[in-house]
């Protein structure tokens, strides 16, 4: 497997990264106050952290949800907590010509789910050299991310992370098929389990996504012990009223305690997987 690098993190290691942070940028106080109790804890458990939000949340359910404050604005924020908590950062891109300026702020490119197949948005995200982090659509089979991580690599980039988040197979619920990680894993790259988004079910509230956030920890248990490279968890601090996704944003008083399971399980896979 090739291994990815950020600087003092490696995906493909017996370490297991996690990249957290709230869904969506709803304030700059707001983010820095989640940033610090997230780097307090991972810091605290010897956790490699990789912060992520978006700054624009360009596929809610509906055209009334909160998106946020926009590229502009929230690269902004992006770039001051980067350098006011020395953490690497991540956030999400829906137009190509978003690529350039996000890239000279975060360290990871995520590409979304929904847009994981559009070619322009991948090369794009590929040739600004940054890692790029490409989620699973809910309607692909593990092995068509073969030809996703193909157009990545034929645009030049082979620091790639591809994030399972559960399928639907047309119902309004996702599933998450286990096996899709040595699948994807086979054709090089780390696989990471994005744990509070495969606890979604889409359309479930009309006008917006809901979840079930009491499947969080036994899936994300689960991918850990099939030997997932990381795991992705948006995290926030009322997440009853939380902006965006607040059915399967997971509470940040709960984090220290999932994280050390976490940290134990991985290290029973390492002992016996």
């Amino acid at each position: 497997m090739n291994k990815v690098k950020l600087e003092n993190i490696i995906f493909g290691e017996n370490a297991l990264p996690f990249i957290g942070g709230p869904c969506v940028i709803e304030s700059r106080d707001h983010c820095f106050g989640m940033a610090e109790k997230i780097v307090e804890i991972t810091s605290k458990l010897n956790v490699p952290f990789i912060f992520k939000s978006s700054f624009d949340k360009a596929n809610r359910t509906s055209i009334k949800s909160f998106r946020g404050d926009g590229l502009e604005a929230g690269l902004k924020i992006l770039e001051e907590i980067k350098n006011n908590f020395n953490v690497p950062i991540t956030t999400d891109i829906h137009l190509p010509e978003h690529a350039n300026a996000v890239s000279d702020v975060v360290d990871i490119i995520q590409i979304p789910a929904f847009l994981c197949r559009q070619t322009d948005l991948l090369i794009a995200a590929a040739q600004t050299g940054k890692v790029v982090n490409v989620k699973k659509g809910q309607f692909l089979s593990p092995y068509k991310v073969e030809n996703i991580i193909k157009k990545l690599e034929d645009s030049g980039n082979k620091n790639i992370l591809i994030t399972e988040r559960g399928n639907t197979f047309g119902f309004d619920s996702l599933v998450t098929d286990l096996k899709s990680i040595p699948i994807m894993q086979a054709f090089g790259y780390p696989v990471i389990f994005d744990a509070t988004h495969s606890a979604q079910i889409p359309g479930n509230h009309e006008s917006k996504t809901g979840g079930n956030r009491q499947f969080i920890p036994s899936q994300t248990f689960a991918a850990v012990s099939s030997g997932v490279d990381g795991v992705f968890m948006e995290v926030h601090d009322d997440v009853d009223n939380a902006l965006s996704d607040a059915s399967t944003q997971w509470p940040i008083d709960k984090l220290e305690d999932i994280l050390k399971s976490i940290i134990s399980f991985r290290e029973t896979y390492l002992k016996h997987g």
